[in-house]
C-alpha cells in the first residue's frame, strides 16, 4: 500500500504535517499559510494532506490545540516541582502572564494579531478555555485538599473552574490596585482574598 491510497495518517506523518504547520504559522501566520505550502513543506502530496485535513481550519485548528497541550504539558512540570498550593497558583499566575506578555510565544502572537483567524481556526478547543484549564488545575486542587492547604470539605471540580477563572482574570484582565508581574504582589491578593476562600467550609447558597 502506498502513501497515496493509505486511509488515516500515521502518528509520524500526522506529526509532520503538525510541524509544518506551526513552522508557517510562526513565519507567515494564519492568513498567508495555505495548505499548498504546509504539503510543500511537509513533503506530500496535496491529495495527501486534504485527506487527513480536509481544509485549512482543521489543519490549523489541529496545530493550535497540540500547541495549547505542549504548553499545559510543561506548565504541569513546572507546577509539580512545588508542593506547597500557594506557591502553586503564585507561580501559575507568572507563567500565565509570560506567555500573555512575550511577542516570541506562538500562541499569543497568533491570538493577538489575527484574534478573528485564531477564533475560527482554535474552534471548540478554545471556546472551551474555562473547563479546560479548570480540568488542568483538578489535580493541584485535589493535592492541596489532601495536604491540609484548603478545607477538607471542598467541592473539586467547583473550585478547580474558579481557580482557572481566577488564573484567566490575573492573565488577562488589568485593574487598578495589584500588579499581576509582582509576584508578592499577587502573593498578598490570594492570601487575602483567594485562599481564605477555599479555606472556609463550603456553604449552599439559599
Amino acid at each position: 500500500m502506498n502513501a497515496a491510497s493509505a486511509s488515516p495518517a500515521s502518528p509520524s506523518t500526522t506529526d509532520r504535517l503538525l510541524d509544518a504547520t506551526e513552522k508557517l504559522l510562526a513565519d507567515k501566520g494564519i492568513r498567508a499559510t495555505t495548505m499548498i505550502d504546509v504539503a510543500h513543506a511537509a513533503g506530500v502530496s496535496r491529495a495527501w494532506l486534504y485527506r487527513n485535513f480536509p481544509d485549512k481550519p482543521t489543519l490549523v485548528g489541529a496545530a493550535i490545540i497540540r500547541l495549547i497541550e505542549t504548553s499545559w504539558a510543561q506548565t504541569r512540570a513546572e507546577l509539580s516541582t512545588l508542593t506547597d498550593f500557594e506557591d502553586q497558583l503564585v507561580a501559575g499566575v507568572q507563567i500565565g502572564r509570560r506567555a500573555y506578555d512575550d511577542p516570541g510565544t506562538l500562541l499569543m502572537r497568533l491570538r493577538t494579531a489575527e484574534p478573528d483567524e485564531f477564533t475560527a481556526c482554535a474552534g471548540a478547543g478554545v471556546r472551551g478555555l474555562v473547563p479546560d484549564l479548570a480540568a488542568f488545575w483538578q489535580p493541584f486542587v485535589q493535592a492541596a485538599v489532601d495536604g491540609g492547604d484548603i478545607h477538607p470539605d471542598t467541592d473539586i471540580p467547583e473550585a478547580s473552574e474558579w481557580v482557572a477563572r481566577v488564573m484567566i482574570s490575573f492573565g488577562s484582565v488589568p485593574g487598578n490596585h495589584m500588579d499581576p508581574d509582582d509576584p508578592a504582589a499577587v502573593r498578598g491578593h490570594l492570601r487575602r482574598y483567594v485562599l481564605p476562600g477555599l479555606r472556609q467550609a463550603p456553604t449552599t447558597a439559599t
